[in-house]
Parts: structure tokens; sequence; C-alpha cells
């Protein structure tokens, strides 16, 4: 656009980008009453230059706006709404912002003729276009509150996405500025047009002459809060989806366990010590192979976060891999712990793990002991549970380090197998630390091994099992806490089953 002077077209007597209440001319005079809404040629507007009058308008707009700074809030004063308007008619754009002016209310006006200059000022100027800028068009550009489109100015689009329904324009306007609030101005007989328009995403329509400057200033304000309601709608909508995607794919990442004709009773219980997550450090899985021997692990990565919770899972698909592959013992662990080097994301990562194999009993002699392997990995043993005898904790003298913390490779790290047996009617029940490491009152005794075995001898003498059992000594670990475990817990229950598999 040309600046203001000699040589200016008579329909740009105000440019675009000109802020209401700001011009040295058009604004004073128009208050007086001798100016007409149709006046508005150059002549009008412009002093005759001289050395008498060019400085002249420079004190009189200030002490015209003077009186009037007190009804404008001092708050609005420093933001007014920014609205830019499309517009190719000049008469019609005079008249906006006269009605502007009327409403009293903080409005900065920036007109543009078509939308092809108004997406120039919609998309945001990168630093080095701006750079140097004080004043103009450009300044301000990307920030504007509210954009009124004249449905009737000529929308010039090389490929409109409907041009039969007449708002090509306010369908490329959306798509260029999706978080800007829009109205659209239409004629009396336009009513059905402008209420289309609302309905393809616009937030007011006003029809031209029946408008004034009161109701000019309440719709754009309506349409801006408007828009501000339904972007925060927008994005509670998009975090909540977000939220179902990853809740989705958290319980996903958890294993489902493959014991198809183990008989056993598999119970299992899972609890993040992140807020609102579903998937921590802690992992499990048991498979049975092949040859019947049912393979059980549970783990526990060290730290909290999305990064051990993938390493967990990471682990987790590994071993079950490795166990399908044929690997076991010692030549698994260290297979897995060149896996935990790898995926890592510091040398000060490591992962505890406990891994238990049992191998399949004599189906003639239902009632002959069945043969265990148990490596342990810088992890608490399991406990061992009977109808006859009160928990045992299994002997913990052949553990070896947590995985990723010695090197395997010069045989530093090793971990060798603890065989023992299961008589008829066993129950095995495997957790992670943050199970244990809960306070018991307000001083800084931990619940321990110990504490636990005694705490689930005690409800297993009410009577409770399998589910029922690992739910109400994890609620008593709680309560003895004060409150819920900050830690991952992750509990496992095994038993003997006759019938077929049965989780929970």
């Amino acid at each position: 656009m040309p600046a203001t002077g000699d040589g200016r077209a008579p329909a740009a007597a105000d440019p675009p980008g000109a802020q209401h209440g700001a011009r040295s001319g058009g604004a004073r005079e128009r208050s007086g009453p001798e100016r007409s809404a149709s006046d508005r040629s150059p002549a009008a507007v412009r002093q005759p230059a001289g050395p008498a009058t060019a400085a002249a308008p420079i004190p009189h707009p200030r002490a015209d706006a003077a009186p009037a700074a007190p009804s404008v809030p001092k708050a609005a004063a420093t933001a007014p709404l920014k609205l830019l308007v499309i517009e190719d008619d000049a008469t019609d754009a005079q008249l906006l912002k006269a009605a502007v002016a009327d409403s009293g209310a903080p409005i900065e006006i920036h007109w543009t003729r078509g939308l092809d200059q108004a997406f120039a000022l919609l998309t945001p100027a990168g630093p080095g276009s701006r750079r140097g800028r004080s004043r103009g068009p450009e300044a301000g550009r990307g920030d504007f509150s509210c954009v009124l489109l004249d449905l009737a100015a000529p929308a010039d689009l090389p490929h409109p996405s409907d041009p039969s329904d007449g708002l090509e324009g306010l369908h490329e306007l959306l798509r260029r500025a999706p978080h800007t609030a829009v109205v659209v101005l239409t004629d009396a007989a336009g009513a059905e047009l402008g209420a289309a328009a609302v309905a393809a995403g616009a937030q007011d329509f006003l029809v031209k002459n029946e408008t004034d400057g009161p109701l000019l200033a309440r719709a754009l304000r309506y349409a801006v809060e408007r828009k501000r309601a339904d972007e925060s709608q927008r994005r509670l909508v998009e975090a909540e989806l977000r939220g179902q995607e990853n809740a989705r794919l958290q319980r996903h990442l958890l294993p489902t366990p493959l014991l198809e004709g183990a008989n056993l009773s598999f119970t299992r219980r899972y609890r993040p010590g992140r807020r609102r997550a579903l998937l921590g450090g802690d992992f499990y899985d048991a498979v049975r192979t092949e040859d019947g021997v049912v393979h059980v692990v549970i783990g526990d990565v060290c730290g909290h976060g999305p990064d051990e919770a993938a390493l967990g899972v990471a682990l987790r698909i590994a071993w079950r891999t490795l166990v399908f592959a044929g690997l076991t013992g010692e030549t698994l662990l260290t297979t897995l712990q060149h896996v935990l080097e790898h995926e890592r994301r510091s040398d000060e990562i490591f992962a505890t793990l406990c891994m238990l194999s049992i191998e399949p009993g004599d189906a003639a002699a239902p009632e002959a002991a069945e043969r265990a392997r148990l490596h342990l990995a810088g992890h608490p043993p399991p406990l061992l549970l009977g109808d006859d005898h009160a928990p045992i904790g299994l002997p913990a003298d052949h553990a070896g380090p947590a995985l990723g913390l010695l090197p395997c490779d010069d045989g530093q790290a090793v971990w060798p197998a603890h065989r023992f047996e299961l008589r008829p009617g066993w129950r095995l029940l495997l957790y992670t630390d943050g199970l244990i490491e809960g306070r018991i009152g307000a001083g800084s005794r931990r619940l321990g091994q110990d504490g636990l075995a005694d705490l689930i001898g005690d409800h297993q003498s009410a009577g409770l099992t399998r589910g029922r059992l690992v739910d109400s000594a994890i609620a008593e670990v709680e309560e003895l806490n004060g409150g819920a475990l900050t830690d991952d817990v992750a509990v496992l229950l095994l038993e003997r089953n006759p019938m077929q598999l049965i989780l929970g």
C-alpha cells in the first residue's frame, strides 16, 4: 500500500492497517457537525500543505481524544481488540469504522480489500521480515482477534472449495486462520447465507443495514469469546483423546501370559508409581514352552518415568523372545544384560530380576513333587506358600548382581541357579521391591520381606486365596504406609491347579 499522501486513490483515504482513533485528519473531521457519511473525498480528509498548517493537525487529535480517555477502561485501552476487515467497498469500510467509533469500544481496525491481502496479514511474518519495522500493517500481522468478512466481497480463489454455496471465501479463510474468530456480513436478503456461514464455522453474522456501533462491538466481543471457548473445548477433547490413546497403548504393552496347558492359576496385579500412568518400570511375563516347562519372570528397572517404562517393556519382550528361542539360565540373563546395555539411556541404569522355571510333573503321579529353578539378579526372592506352613522366603544365597551393574563377558556377573522342589498344594508369590519398601507408621521402619511374609500368612489364615489374597495384602501394605505406595508394584501369585488355566 502507498503511504498516506498525494497520489492515493479516493477509496484509500484510510489505508488498510490504520488504527481507528489514531489518524490525524479523518477521525477529527468526522466528529464535526458538517461531516456526513457520504463525504469521503481526498480533499475532505487532507489539509492544505504549508508551514502554518503542517503542525496544526498534530495536537488537535490528542486534545480531542483526551476527554474520551476516561470512558475506556485502562486495561482494555492497553489491549484493544484487533479487527481485520475484509471489504472491497471503501464506503462500507468507512461506515464500519464510523460504527466502531460510535460504540466507544477499544477496537483496532485493519482494512483489506480482498482475501489475498488478508492472508498476507494473517500469516505470521518471519523474524527477518519484521526487522526494522515499527509501524504499518505488518507490525501486528498474525495476531488478529477477529476477522469481519463481507460475503459479497469477491473471493478470487484459483480453486474454490465449493463455488456453488457462496461461501468459498469463508471456507478458505477458516482454512488459513483456523484459530481466529470470524464474523460475516450480509445484506438484508442474505440472512440465510449468514446462517449457513455460522454452520460452516463462522462465530456470528451481521446484516449491514441493521447493524449499529454497539451491536457491532457486542458481536465482535461475543465472537472472540466464543472462539476462545471453542478452542478450549477442542484442546480438552484432544487431550482426552491423547490420554485414551496413551492408556490403550500402555495397556497393550502389558503382557498376556501364554500358559495354555500349564494347569496353573496365575494372578497378577500391577500398579505404577507414576500418577495417572498405567505402565511403570516394573515388568513381568509368563510363558509355557513346547517341552512343558513354565517360565516366569518379574523385574524392576531403577528409576521412575516413561524412559524406565519403555526399557521395562523392551526387557520383557526380549526375555520372551529368548525363552522361545531356547535360551535358559545364565545364558539368557547374559544376553538380556546386553539388551539392557544397548537400550538404557545412561550407564547408571540397571534392572533387578527374578526368573523361575517350573518343570512339568509326572502325570501318572500327581502327588509327586515338581522341580524348579530360581535365578535372582539383585531381586527379592519369592515367598513359598502352603496350607500346612507359614509363608517361607526362598533362599537368596545364590543371588547374582542386578543386570547392568557388572560386566558379564569377563565372568564378574554370574547368576547361579537355586534348585528346589514344589510339594503338592504349592503357591508362589513373586513381587517387586515396591511392595516391601513401604513404611510402617510414621517412622522410618520398612515392611521388609519378613513383614510381608507375616502379613500374607495372616490373610491366608483368614481363608483368602488368589485375587482376594493379593488385593487384601496390597491394601494392608498401603494402609500401613499411610497412603498409596510411591514405587511401582508388581505381584504375581502362581499355584498348581488341576483344572484348566485360571487367570486373575
